[in-house]
């Protein structure tokens, strides 16, 4: 498993299904990557100048919304996952 460093976030993306206003659904391919996610693992937090750590707002099972060209995405055996700066995260979906 990945364990983020920092203020990073590992994510994996939620897949909704995609249709055209004509009612056709769309392929892996041809949709768009959603910018929607559950958070995996969550680092540590942002290190200060004084040493002290700043705890992500975030925590490990959020469903979240991230910034549309965030992070990085890496590939761990068959899953697909993106990391991503804490700051990158939008919102918590409640």
């Amino acid at each position: 498993m990945l364990k983020p460093l920092g203020n990073r976030v590992i994510i994996k993306r939620v897949e909704s299904e995609q249709t055209t206003k004509s009612g056709i659904v769309l392929t892996d391919k041809a949709k768009e990557k959603s910018n929607e996610g559950k958070v995996i693992s969550v680092g540590p937090g942002r290190l200060l100048d004084n040493g002290e750590r700043v705890t992500p707002e975030v925590k490990e099972g959020d469903i979240v919304v991230f910034e549309q060209y965030a992070g990085s995405e890496v590939q761990v055996g068959e899953e697909k996952y993106l990391v991503i700066n804490e700051e990158e995260v939008l919102a918590i979906v409640q």
